[in-house]
C-alpha cells in the first residue's frame, strides 16, 4: 500500500513538473507580478492594511484589542506602516500605544520613516507634542 501511494504522488509530481515546463516557454511578453500572501496576519490588521476604517471602527466597537500584536507588530505600527493616518487617529483615540515597538525593536515613528508615510508622521508627532 505505501509503495503504491509512493508510485502515485511520484507520477503527479512527474505530471505537475512537465505541465509548468510547458507554460514556462511562453515567447509572449509579459508582466510578472509576484503576490506574497501574508500568513497569520490578523483580520484587525488586515483591514488596517486595506485602509477600511468602517470594518476597523465596528471592531474596535465589538471589542477588539488596539493593542493585540500580529505577526509582531501592533495595529498602530501597520497603520503608521502603511501611511493610514486616519486609521492610526482612530487607534490612538480608542487607546492604542504608540510607544510599543515591534518584535524587532523598532517604534512607530521609526516604521513611519522607513516607509515614507509622511500623513502617519503628522498624526504622531502632533500626538507626541499633546502629551
Amino acid at each position: 500500500m505505501k509503495k503504491s501511494f509512493v508510485i502515485a504522488v511520484l507520477g503527479l509530481t512527474l505530471i505537475s513538473t512537465s505541465v509548468k515546463a510547458e507554460t514556462s516557454f511562453n515567447s509572449s511578453p509579459e508582466t510578472t507580478i509576484n503576490i506574497k500572501k501574508i500568513t497569520g496576519l490578523s483580520s484587525f490588521c488586515n483591514a488596517i492594511l486595506k485602509g477600511d476604517i468602517q470594518t476597523v471602527k465596528s471592531m474596535i466597537s465589538l471589542g477588539e484589542d488596539v493593542n493585540e500584536k500580529s505577526l509582531g507588530m501592533t495595529p498602530a505600527i501597520f497603520a503608521a506602516r502603511y501611511n493610514r493616518a486616519d486609521i492610526l487617529e482612530l487607534l490612538i483615540e480608542n487607546g492604542a500605544d504608540i510607544k510599543a515597538k515591534c518584535d524587532k525593536g523598532r517604534g512607530i515613528k521609526r516604521h513611519a520613516e522607513l516607509s515614507g508615510a509622511v500623513d502617519a508622521l503628522a498624526v504622531i508627532e502632533a500626538h507626541w507634542k499633546k502629551k
